[in-house]
């Protein structure tokens, strides 16, 4: 089967291609608006884009509270999304008017970060404190403004739970993350090995 994308003829009973483009961790972004009110929403366009120094990014389809937020303080954050937070992540997920607190109605709490203005899930396996350095609205091949827009950010904090650290690393197994499939899927990871790269030693 092939499909163009403009016309998406692709005749399944949903498009797949978010379900290719799979598995995306998932992006738990808290923010803070310029009027006090506290965000948490889950983006599943969400990755580290950079390592020196430290960047991630997450996407917007359409202007969200998160968009709103950090186009008005410049700082947010992004909570590790485990298999035990689950059902939190998801309602934190629903549609609400903007002053109501996500947290408080996943019933979480909100630790607010060291260095940034901004709440960050207390519960959560780990944590990045970051600052924003860009927000694009991307554009299509005409060079046409879409309803996507991309927000930056440099990490200036982590915050990882003590009882995640073992033997000197960060256990992503016992940690559990889950990721965002196409559809509603989701999944965890399987078992955890490593991979050297060719050349590389022990």
């Amino acid at each position: 089967m092939f499909y163009d994308t403009e016309s998406n003829a692709h005749g399944m009973a949903h498009d797949p291609f978010k379900a290719i483009v799979a598995p995306r961790p998932i992006g738990w972004i808290g923010s803070k608006g310029r009027d006090g009110s506290l965000n948490l929403s889950p983006y599943s366009f969400f990755n580290a884009v950079g390592d020196r120094p430290k960047m991630v990014m997450f996407s917007s389809s359409g202007r969200k509270d998160s968009l709103r937020n950090v186009e008005e303080t410049g700082v947010f954050t992004a909570s590790f999304v485990s298999r035990s937070l689950l059902d939190q992540m998801n309602a934190s997920s629903a549609a609400v008017p903007y002053e109501e607190d996500e947290f408080a109605l996943a019933g979480l709490t909100a630790a607010m970060g060291q260095l940034v203005d901004a709440p960050y899930v207390g519960q959560a396996a780990a944590a990045l404190e970051c600052r924003v350095t860009k927000v694009l609205t991307l554009q299509d091949m005409e060079g046409n403004a879409t309803d996507s827009h991309v927000v930056f950010g440099q990490v200036v904090g982590i915050h990882v739970a003590d009882a995640m650290i073992r033997d000197g690393r960060f256990d992503l197994a016992f940690a559990d993350p889950i990721m965002r499939l196409g559809y509603m899927d989701y999944a965890g990871i399987g078992p955890v090995f490593e991979l050297k790269r060719p050349g590389q030693r022990s």
